[in-house]
């Protein structure tokens, strides 16, 4: 009962594309794409001056 079903998922998706087209929801895929791209490259630098940061500490 807790699950939702490929039946379930349709019907929403297709209720999404009634309420925003075909074109909007493909706009907000590439924006959602675009965002998780940018937040991955954040969290990976982030990262890697951290990396830098505990090698400096460590040479001293």
């Amino acid at each position: 009962m807790g699950s939702i079903g490929v039946t379930e998922l349709l019907i929403i998706l297709t209720i999404v594309i009634v309420l925003f087209g075909v074109g909007r929801i493909g706009k907000i895929g590439g924006e959602l794409g675009q965002a998780v791209k940018n937040f991955r490259e954040g969290v990976n630098s982030a990262s890697d001056e951290e990396d830098v940061e505990a090698e400096a500490e460590q040479a001293k």
